[in-house]
């Protein structure tokens, strides 16, 4: 068929796992192909300023440092296509994927590093204000509000794990919580009510975020009494968790109850031979830039095995 290519290493998805793996495969000489997604770049494009990750001691913007890992993938021959991938067949040793206009290939390897989205609250000023003040990310962006009060919505282990790390930052953390009760683990829960700089709002949600163009305070409501009320608060941190995407693999490759690809401990081995996962698609304790470019380099280093192994380059 003329519109069926072969590739000796096929990169799903373009954040700092998919550039890495990819930086790692053109050297070793593998000729990646890498489909950026419908998010080419990642979670890394709607965040600012980047201060933690290595090497950008002044810090750098997500977009721009996004377009550096591109402009390395290409720089050792990475063939980097912007379109989505969004049907596979993993069922033989061959493995196809078909892209969005249709175009099959067919790869001796494939490394996914399709990332995880953050769960949104829906409100328009959330939107409004994304990177203004209103965040997914404690770890990436809590710095910023040091010495400032904050609020995070959100119940689970992930809420819980927010506010305690921005207790340590910020004289006073409102959790917003929507039931009368946590669904984070004991331990967690623990801590949150050990800090004693943490308040937590029970029965609670956010109606809207307050502010022009900075957050300036959020009005919540109480879901039982109907009573609102208003929170000064400089910084929004959305904790409701993360949907990682790999919805398409489902048919393929194992997974967590949360959708979440499961590779074979100390490797970036799934349960297909050839197939390998890398970044938020398969993490979802760390969710940091530097710890998916090791990831994406982890999955170009064992790709290059299994093609070493099979005699294939």
């Amino acid at each position: 068929m003329s519109d069926t290519e072969k590739v000796l290493c096929l990169i799903i998805g373009s954040g700092p796992a998919g550039y890495t793996a990819a930086i790692y495969a053109a050297r070793a000489g593998m000729k990646p192909v890498l489909y950026t997604g419908q998010e080419p770049g990642g979670q890394l494009m709607i965040t600012t300023d980047v201060e933690n990750y290595p090497g950008y001691p002044d810090g750098i913007m997500g977009p721009q440092m996004m377009e550096d890992f591109k402009k390395q993938a290409e720089r050792f021959g990475t063939d980097v296509r912007m379109e989505l991938i969004d049907k596979v067949d993993f069922s033989g040793p061959i493995h196809k994927v078909w892209t969005e206009s249709g175009t099959e290939v067919h790869a001796h390897s494939i490394v996914i590093a399709t990332g995880a989205s953050a769960k949104w609250l829906g409100l328009e000023s959330e939107k409004r204000l994304q990177n203004q003040g209103v965040s997914a990310c404690a770890v990436c962006d809590g710095f910023f509000f040091r010495g400032q009060e904050v609020a995070v919505v959100g119940g689970g282990d992930t809420a819980a794990e927010e506010a305690t790390y921005l207790s340590k930052l910020c004289p006073k953390v409102h959790l917003l919580v929507r039931r009368d009760e946590m669904r984070a683990s004991k331990i967690m829960q623990d801590r949150v009510m050990k800090a004693e700089n943490i308040e937590v709002h029970w029965n609670t949600e956010a109606e809207e975020i307050l502010g022009e163009t900075d957050v300036e305070g959020v009005r919540v409501v109480n879901n039982q009494t109907g009573e609102k009320q208003t929170i000064d608060v400089k910084g929004f941190f959305v904790a409701i968790g993360h949907k990682p995407n790999t919805d398409i693999f489902k048919d393929w490759l194992d997974m967590d109850d949360a959708g979440y690809l499961v590779a074979v401990p100390g490797t970036s081995r799934t349960n297909v031979a050839g197939v390998f996962v890398s970044g938020d698609a398969q993490d979802k304790v760390y969710r940091q830039a530097v710890t998916a470019a090791g990831t994406g380099c982890m999955a170009a280093l064992d790709a290059e095995r299994y093609l070493t192994e099979k005699e294939i380059i």
